[in-house]
């Protein structure tokens, strides 16, 4: 199983861009792009629970699993 992060999803629903998560988070907007495009190796709960509280979201919204493409 693999771990994708739906955060183009989420931020296309709300109207947001990277750049307004960003400042609401207090990430750079580097790094939410690392996670965005499914690069990041770690993620804090901190920046999780930052992240879910600024889209209104849980973080099964923004983290799903799925069958990995590989297997």
């Amino acid at each position: 199983m693999a771990i994708v992060c739906r955060l183009d999803e989420l931020l296309l629903a709300r109207g947001m861009t990277l750049v307004d998560l960003s400042e609401q988070v207090g990430v750079s907007t580097v790094n939410l792009s690392i996670l965005k495009n499914g690069h990041a190796k770690a993620v804090r709960f901190s920046t999780l629970e930052a992240i879910c509280v600024a889209l209104g979201c849980q973080v099964g919204e923004l983290l799903t699993q799925v069958p990995d493409a590989s297997a």
